[in-house]
C-alpha cells in the first residue's frame, strides 16, 4: 500500500487524541487527498512516512506544542529535504515570523481545514502556494482563514486509541476521555488570549449534528467522558445546551466537562442545575487573579469578589470546577499572591486549583495583544523570537526568585505524586518566607485527605510557559 503523500503532525494537545489533526484529516480525505496522521505525543515518528511524504503539517495550537514541532519540523527536513513543511494553529501564526525564515515553507492560521486543502492540491500538482488564501509564505501573507468550514467527521482512526492518553478521574476508576467541540474562536477579548490576534472576537458554531457526531465514535471507541474543548462553552449557550440534552439522552452514563469565564458562569447561572442533571461533573474556568488590577489589565470581564460567587453558583449545583490561574504577570504584587495563597488554603480548594497553576507565568507571544498596550515599554522586554515570546521582568526581585522557587517545587511534587494539599501547604510556606512573614495558624492541617475533585489527569493550561516535562514528550 503507498505511503500518503500528506503527513499531519501533532506533538501534544493537552494529553487528548489530537482534534487539531483528526479534523483536517477528515477534510482532506473527504476532498479525495491521500493523508496520513500520527502524534508524537505518544508515538515515535515514522521515518518511512517523513520521507515519503511531499507535504508536512505540523499543528501548533499551544506554546508547548510549537516548540516540539520546530524539533519535529528539523527531523522531518533532515530525512526529507524536500518535503513542503506547514505549520498551522493559534501559536503558528502568532510566530509566523520566525517560523518561515527558520525551516517553515508555509503557515495556516485560523480554520485549517480548507487552506490546507488548497495547499496540498497545488503542493501535489507542482504548483506554486504563494497567494493562496488563508497560507502564509515568506514574501506572501494571508490573513487567517475564518471561512466556515463544511463540516466532515474529524479522522481519529489513524491516531493512537484512546487508552493512551489523559483519563477523567472521579468517584469510580479512571475513564476514556473524548474531546471535542462545540465552537471556535471566542467572543472574548482577553488580552492575554492567543486566539484574540486571529479571531478578532469572532466566533464560529459547529453545527449540533456535526459535534455529536464525533462524540458519538469516541464514545464508541470507549470514551466514558467527553471534554467540550471551546474557548468558552457557554459563548453560545443555547447551542451548548442543545448538544448536552441530545447527547445525555443518547448516552445517559456518559459525563462530561467543558470551560467558561466566570462572568458567564454568573450571567447564566440558572443553566448549571440543569449541566448537571446532564452530566456535567466539573468545569473549567480562568480565574487567573484575585487581584482587580491585573484582571483589569488582562481584560478578563470579572473582578476578585465574583470569583467566590461563581464557586457558589456551581457547588450549589452539584459541579466541581477547575480554576486556571496566571499567578505571576508583571503587575501581581507578593501581597496579590499571598491573598490567592490564603484564599486557596483557607477555602480547602487545593484540588480545585491545581498547584501547577500557582507557578504559572504570563505568555506574551508575537503579536500578543498585551505587547499593544499603551505601556507596554514600561514592563515589556524584548522580543525573544526563538523562545516564541517577549521576555518580561517582575519590578519587584522577590516576584521572580518566589516563581522560580514554586516552580521547582511543583515539579518536585509531581515527580512524587504528592498529594495537592501537602503541595500547597509548601508553597504558602514559601510564599509568606518571601514575604518575611509567617503563615495563618488557622489553615487546614496540611496531613487532612484532600475531598476528590473530578478532573483529568492532564492539567489545563492556558498562556502558560510550557514545563520542562512537557517538553519532554516528543517522540523523535
Amino acid at each position: 500500500m503507498p505511503v500518503p503523500q500528506i503527513l499531519l503532525i501533532s506533538c501534544y494537545e493537552l494529553g487528548h487524541q489530537p482534534l487539531e489533526v483528526a479534523g483536517p484529516l477528515g477534510a482532506l480525505r473527504a476532498a479525495g487527498l491521500p493523508a496520513a496522521a500520527m502524534d508524537l505525543a505518544v508515538q515515535p515518528l515514522d521515518p518511512r512516512a517523513a520521507r515519503a511524504a511531499r507535504v508536512v503539517a505540523i499543528a501548533t495550537p499551544m506554546q508547548t506544542a510549537l516548540r516540539l514541532g520546530v524539533q519535529a519540523g528539523r527531523r522531518v527536513r533532515a530525512l526529507n529535504p524536500r518535503a513542503h513543511i506547514c505549520f498551522f494553529g493559534l501559536y503558528a501564526w502568532l510566530n509566523r515570523d520566525y517560523l518561515l525564515t527558520h525551516g517553515a515553507d508555509s503557515v495556516i492560521g485560523g480554520e485549517a481545514e480548507a487552506p490546507l486543502a488548497r495547499l496540498a492540491q497545488a503542493i501535489l500538482a507542482g504548483t506554486d502556494p504563494a497567494g493562496l488564501a488563508g497560507v502564509t509564505t515568506l514574501g506572501h501573507e494571508s490573513q487567517p482563514s475564518l471561512e466556515r468550514p463544511t463540516p466532515t467527521l474529524p479522522n481519529r482512526a489513524p491516531l493512537p486509541p484512546l487508552e493512551a492518553y489523559t483519563r477523567y478521574v472521579g468517584p469510580v476508576a479512571p475513564q476514556l476521555v473524548g474531546y471535542t467541540e462545540a465552537t471556535k474562536g471566542c467572543q472574548h477579548l482577553c488580552r492575554h488570549c492567543p486566539i484574540v490576534p486571529i479571531y478578532h472576537g469572532r466566533m464560529l458554531v459547529v453545527p449540533v449534528e456535526a459535534v455529536l457526531a464525533d462524540a458519538r465514535q469516541q464514545i464508541a471507541a470507549g470514551a466514558q467522558h467527553i471534554v467540550f474543548g471551546d474557548a468558552d462553552f457557554l459563548n453560545g449557550p443555547t447551542h451548548s445546551l442543545r448538544i448536552a440534552r441530545v447527547l445525555h439522552a443518547e448516552f445517559p452514563q456518559v459525563t462530561f466537562d467543558f470551560t467558561a469565564k466566570v462572568e458567564h458562569i454568573l450571567e447564566h447561572r440558572r443553566l448549571f442545575p440543569e449541566f448537571a442533571a446532564l452530566g456535567c461533573t466539573f468545569m473549567t474556568t480562568a480565574v487567573e487573579s484575585l487581584s482587580d488590577p491585573v484582571l483589569a489589565r488582562l481584560d478578563k470581564g470579572h473582578i476578585g469578589a465574583d470569583v467566590a460567587e461563581a464557586l457558589a453558583v456551581l457547588a450549589g449545583a452539584g459541579i466541581a470546577v477547575q480554576a486556571t490561574l496566571v499567578a505571576f504577570t508583571p503587575w501581581t504584587t507578593l501581597d496579590d499572591y499571598l491573598v490567592l495563597v490564603d484564599f486557596i488554603r483557607a477555602g480547602g480548594l487545593e484540588e480545585n486549583f491545581r498547584p501547577v497553576q500557582m507557578s504559572v507565568r504570563l505568555l506574551v507571544p508575537p503579536h500578543s495583544a498585551l505587547a499593544e498596550m499603551p505601556d507596554a515599554a514600561e514592563w515589556l522586554g524584548p522580543l525573544e523570537a526563538a523562545n516564541f515570546s517577549y521576555g518580561w521582568q517582575h519590578p519587584d526581585p522577590r516576584m521572580d526568585e518566589l516563581h522560580a522557587a514554586v516552580s521547582a517545587l511543583v515539579a518536585g511534587a509531581e515527580a512524587r505524586a504528592e498529594p495537592a494539599r501537602a503541595t500547597h501547604a509548601q508553597i504558602a510556606a514559601v510564599a509568606y518566607a518571601a514575604a518575611g512573614r509567617e503563615p495563618p495558624a488557622a489553615w487546614p492541617v496540611a496531613a487532612l485527605p484532600s475531598p476528590t475533585v473530578p478532573r483529568l489527569t492532564e492539567d489545563w493550561f492556558c498562556c502558560a510557559e510550557p514545563t520542562l516535562g512537557q517538553l519532554d514528550l516528543i517522540q523523535l
